[in-house]
């Protein structure tokens, strides 16, 4: 196996409380348990020689590889053709939809032979609380276990198992038409292994998983062009919900670096209220309105707790089932892949002051239907409590929606979405003849604008700048058309517009900033941000530059992995960065592509 293969080389499996990733030559080299943000069994991807992971391939595997999704859902099927033979193995997690949270999680894995005679090998090396718990192996006919001091893992397989230390090997040679399973389980101290797996019950279990999958996309309305991208996005973002509280997190993975061998390793396996309100928004509109009731009382949960610092309503970013303590430690056992060192778990960045969240939490459930019959009286109480803490509150310098370590400024953007946040309280508000102090809101609303227009513009640049009294471009005030804080088409934008493209664009590609010239307090160089090449897509269909949009878009999706992946950033080469898959990233796409498909559906009407 390589060390550490490209962060692209992978596909996402989960369900709906936890992922794992599994690399294109069949090696699971991420999986954390019992949750997205809990401590890891395999990570391989961050450290391979200690990090640990779950190995099923051929035993030479030297030919073609190809991996693929059964159409329309999160099962994972990687094929290897060779001369002597073409084998395949299907990954997936069953799904556990409910609201309750699972206190055992399964990885099946199948191998079979489809043409002439494979010989698969399986090796399954745990590493327990990221790599720092020992375990100790039971070995039986039947299955392995692993004994640690947080938890139990069965292996179950019908591969013939032989011990390796503490860890487990096993080949077994499959002709046309044979299948072998194995079956990894891993729960609380001293939990029974589930009853043996057969092919049958597998083959049974695998098709429940699929309907499942094609049934949700189902529900969906977008009927445009792109849909496959549309749907593999819309259940990534599914896939990165924790079914138990509603709350999507930021990415599957912890510690992947922004540039290789740098130091700009986050754990992102959170839910910023930012993203989670924009992924719920993206859901929204393709129909999944479940989705959006969920994260709606997620929400309410978090303003009636008051956990911000400072004494804001909100914090950033919260664990999935909303505690809001995510203490930041450095793994300093863990390498980091390719040597991107150093490797972090939890995120400090949750006690900086972000006032852009209140922007988004708002955008994002301002479909009115959504909010007048999920929020309810108290939940709109604990809205107009917020926007109140706003009114007084917005005209602060802040840390900014990237969350640098360079010290506060005013940042346009965060303005803006302040903005935002009134703008569309005031709307609900009078949708819904819900209480409110309107003048209060709106005095608030007005001045932000004027305040933006006249601090954040930067005349020698005739743009919109990242703070004010700058003269730096800033690809997060791509949103500010979209949330009507200014004319998709009005002189001021466009000149804004083009002025990001003669700096932040390269090829289509976006940078969210320029760190030489807005020093963000880090070491190191990053990629394009692929949630700001969306947004720029987006703000060129409103702009009317509908070719200049598709043909971006349409490259975009060059740089999706094999199976329609995008991690957070791209680099100089074309490759991703950053963690995997990016919730961000997904959700954009969707939004750029709705937005698209409806600008070309009316250019063609009026052909």
């Amino acid at each position: 196996m390589d060390r550490y293969p490209p962060i692209a080389d992978h596909g996402l499996i989960g369900d709906l409380q936890t992922a794992a990733l599994v690399s294109s030559h069949g090696v699971i080299d991420w999986f954390a348990t019992p949750r997205f943000d809990s401590p890891s069994v395999f990570a391989a991807l961050l450290d391979h020689d200690g990090g640990g992971y779950f190995l099923l391939a051929p035993e030479h595997p030297e030919g073609t590889w190809k991996q693929l999704y059964y159409p329309d859902t999160a099962v994972l099927v990687t094929r290897f053709m060779s001369p002597d033979g073409v084998g395949e193995i299907v990954d997936y997690m069953p799904v556990q939809p409910g609201t309750t949270a699972a206190d055992r999680h399964q990885l099946v894995r199948v191998a079979r032979t489809v043409r002439g005679t494979v010989r698969f090998e399986l090796v399954c090396r745990p590493r327990f609380d990221y790599a720092r718990a020992g375990h100790r192996l039971d070995l039986t006919p039947e299955r392995a276990t692993f004994h640690a001091p947080g938890a139990t893992a069965h292996l179950q397989s019908s591969v013939p198992l032989e011990q390796d230390g503490q860890d487990v090997r096993g080949a077994v040679t499959l002709n046309a038409g044979e299948v072998a399973v194995a079956v990894f389980t891993v729960g609380p101290p001293g939990g029974q292994a589930p009853p043996s797996p057969t092919t049958e019950g597998i083959a049974e279990d695998a098709w429940s998983n699929i309907d499942f999958w094609q049934l949700w996309v189902r529900t969906s309305r977008y009927r445009g062009r792109w849909t496959d991208m549309v749907y593999r996005s819309a259940i990534t973002l599914k896939l990165l919900t924790y079914a138990p509280s509603g709350a999507p997190v930021a990415a599957a993975t912890m510690g992947l670096p922004e540039q290789v061998g740098g130091e700009r390793n986050w754990d992102y396996r959170y839910t910023w209220v930012r993203d989670g309100s924009l992924s719920i928004r993206a859901l929204l509109d393709l129909g999944f309105v479940e989705e959006a009731t969920r994260f709606i009382h997620w929400l309410g949960d978090r303003l009636h707790a008051h956990e911000g610092p400072d004494g804001e309503p909100l914090q950033i970013m919260y664990r999935v089932d909303g505690d809001p303590h995510l203490t930041e430690e450095i793994l300093e056992h863990f390498e980091g892949y390719r040597g991107s060192y150093p490797v972090r778990a939890g995120n400090a960045a949750s006690d900086q002051l972000q006032l852009d969240i209140y922007g988004e939490a708002l955008y994002g459930l301002a479909e009115g239907r959504v909010v007048g019959e999920q929020a309810g009286y108290h939940g709109w109480k604990g809205l107009a409590a917020t926007l109140d803490w706003l009114a007084d509150s917005w005209d602060r310098p802040d840390e900014g929606i990237w969350e640098t370590r360079g010290g506060r400024k005013d940042f346009t953007y965060s303005r803006v979405m302040c903005w935002t946040a009134f703008d569309r309280g005031l709307k609900l508000a009078a949708e819904f003849s819900r209480p409110a102090d309107t003048v209060r809101w709106t005095r608030a609303r007005d001045e932000i604008l004027e305040q933006v227009m006249q601090h954040g513009w930067n005349e020698k640049e005739q743009a919109l700048v990242q703070y004010y009294g700058g003269d730096v471009l800033d690809a997060s005030l791509l949103l500010a058309p979209r949330v009507g804080f200014i004319s998709p088409r009005s002189p001021g934008w466009l000149s804004t517009l083009d002025a990001m493209d003669r700096v932040l664009v390269s090829d289509s590609l976006v940078y969210r900033y320029d760190p030489q010239a807005s020093p963000d307090g880090l070491r190191g160089t990053e990629g394009t941000f692929s949630l700001c090449t969306f947004l720029y897509v987006d703000a060129l269909a409103r702009a009317g530059r509908l070719s200049e949009a598709r043909y971006a878009f349409e490259k975009m999706q060059t740089y999706a992995n094999h199976v329609g992946l995008f991690a957070e950033e791209i680099g100089p080469s074309g490759e991703q960065l950053g963690n995997f898959p990016q919730a961000f990233t997904h959700l954009s796409l969707i939004m750029a592509a709705t937005t698209l498909n409806d600008a070309l559906d009316r250019l063609w009407q009026r052909v």
